[in-house]
């Protein structure tokens, strides 16, 4: 679980799910923050994306509301690391 805001903890763990989900072996570091998560390395669809969104909020003790979602598209590492931290960040 992450107190507080910690980026670094954050991406990480976002890094570690996408990885997992892509059925890659690769270490967090080896992932750009950019990488598409739709891509040449990354894999992720629709429904691993919601898969993805329940780990992540059972393992950083977030809650990640729907309206976080509205209006936003998902196509980096980054969005969904900032979608996770906006989501911390309303959990606190």
């Amino acid at each position: 679980m992450i107190t507080g805001l910690d980026r670094t903890a954050v991406a990480d763990s976002v890094k570690r799910v996408v990885i997992s989900e892509s059925r890659l072996s690769l270490r967090p570091a080896d992932i750009d923050d950019h990488e598409p998560l739709n891509g040449e390395l990354l894999r992720v669809n629709s429904l691993g994306f919601v898969g993805m969104l329940v780990i992540l909020e059972d393992e950083l003790d977030v809650v990640l509301p729907d309206d976080l979602f509205v209006g936003r598209a998902f196509h980096t590492v980054h969005d969904l690391i900032e979608v996770v931290l906006l989501g911390a960040e309303a959990s606190r």
